[in-house]
């Protein structure tokens, strides 16, 4: 899922998602659309998908990831989590019965729970009461959803979240509660916030094994090319990360045969598409080197340019591996694939 945090995936128009891109769902951020430009004014729009002119699925995530970033802004109790805006310094409440309330108001297709994610690393005492918090909230996200209706006439789905840090023991009981509940579907968080990859896959494993197979499974926050693959590997469906976009506005290049840093002198002469293969994403007439000298010059075309062709290789290899997975190949695919993705060119 491409992200457009504040109602926006940064510099590509919903066309490209649409045409270029081939996105079928967006991700928008509950704190950063509370804050600016407000549930009130997402409201009187008719909800996010009128305000930002998205007339396909979109997926909200709680905030919970943001209130844990602002650990020096923010005050954790039993109600909820208290937390100072970075845009201004005011105070505000966040808890599982006003989180729901906002993203009723706006108006995603899938609304996640809100959850505390615990920082990497964390000692097992605070992991477990985390956890036992996040369980809690999540009952009342669930209760909460139970005594009101969606805002615009058409269906939300609550996504719970898999915690327990990078403990065996937690991850496993917080993936069964999480199974328990029924959902349409559920997420893994809690991972890819500075542990090992190794852990992180060994986790997804071990949650993979416990969430029901029938029901879509989300890695939250995650990640390279590589990750992705070895995620699907481990029965992951669904992704989301920034890396494609901020990536690709800082110059690095996502290809089928590895990882370009645009900026480098050697393709300041190279008139080849940006894909080595020539896999097409943005106008084929763009070269490397037309790429390069914007990026160069300081023109924001560069960063447009590079953002699109990031999420249409990112779209083109999930749907590589779909394909791979239904002639039954996926493996073999995988293993040649996640060697090529993981090189600097």
């Amino acid at each position: 899922m491409p992200v457009g945090t504040a109602g926006t995936v940064k510099a590509v128009h919903q066309r490209e998602l649409k045409e270029e891109v081939k996105a079928q769902i967006i991700l928008g951020n509950t704190y950063h659309l509370y804050l600016r430009p407000g549930v009130d004014v997402l409201y009187q729009a008719g909800g996010l998908h009128k305000f930002n002119g998205w007339d396909r699925p979109i997926l909200t995530d709680s905030g919970g990831y943001q209130v844990f970033s602002l650990s020096e802004r923010r005050k954790l109790s039993e109600e909820g989590a208290v937390f100072q805006s970075h845009i201004d310094g005011s105070k505000h409440l966040f808890s599982p019965e006003s989180v729901m309330d906002i993203q009723r108001k706006i108006g995603a297709d899938i609304i996640m729970a809100f959850d505390e994610c615990p920082p990497w690393p964390s000692e097992y005492g605070y992991a477990r009461k985390s956890m036992e918090l996040t369980h809690r909230w999540l009952d009342r996200c669930i209760a909460r959803l139970a005594e009101t209706e969606p805002h615009y006439g058409y269906p939300q789905t609550l996504f719970p979240i898999v915690q327990g840090s990078t403990y065996t023991d937690l991850r496993q009981e917080s993936a069964e509660y999480i199974a328990s509940r029924g959902a349409a579907g559920n997420a893994i968080g809690g991972l890819s916030v500075g542990e090992p990859a190794e852990e992180m896959y060994r986790f997804t494993d071990l949650v993979c094994r416990i969430l029901p197979a029938d029901k879509p499974r989300y890695l939250m926050g995650v990640g390279t090319p590589e990750n992705i693959l070895e995620g699907i590997a481990l029965g992951v469906d669904m992704f989301d990360c920034v890396m494609p976009t901020r990536n690709a506005r800082n110059g690095m290049l996502f290809t089928s045969e590895g990882i370009i840093n645009i900026r480098n002198e050697k393709w300041k002469n190279d008139f080849t598409p940006i894909d080595p293969n020539g896999l097409t994403f943005v106008d084929s007439a763009y070269s490397k080197a037309y790429l390069r000298h914007l990026f160069v010059a300081g023109e924001y075309l560069a960063g447009m340019i590079a953002s699109v062709h990031n999420l249409g290789f990112y779209l083109w290899l999930v749907g590589q591996a779909r394909t791979h997975i239904l002639q039954g190949d996926f493996a073999e695919w995988k293993s040649v694939m996640v060697q090529k993705v993981k090189q600097r060119l």
